[in-house]
């Protein structure tokens, strides 16, 4: 039986959650057991720019920068992937899926 593998986020705002809260929820299809850390960034933490270790290409960052959440790996060693995490304004977020959703899915988001 092959199993499939997909890297996938639900994320539940406010307005979605009967007491309010915000909720991140994913699945890593990459290594299961790879451990993760939960961090706070203080607002100003972060440097002016981002470059990909993999590839070298370099990003302007905003500036300043928010303090967020985030759950990343307990290495850096093939990049930073802080994966999910929610800013200091209730934005939340989630990083490197895999998986896609449907248009049906699609429809449902209410922006």
């Amino acid at each position: 039986m092959n199993a499939l593998t997909a890297c996938t986020s639900i994320l539940i705002g406010k307005n979605a959650s009967a007491d309010h809260s915000i909720i991140i929820g994913r699945t890593e299809d990459a290594k299961p057991a790879w451990p993760k850390h939960y961090v706070v960034h203080p607002a100003g933490e972060l440097p002016t720019e981002f470059i990909s270790k993999e590839t070298g290409v370099t990003i302007p960052l905003p500036t300043p920068s928010f303090q967020y959440s985030a759950t990343p790996e307990w290495t850096d060693e093939f990049g930073l992937f802080e994966e999910a995490g929610l800013n200091e304004f209730d934005v939340a977020m989630s990083a490197t899926e895999s998986a896609y959703s449907n248009e049906a899915v699609l429809a449902m988001d209410l922006f």
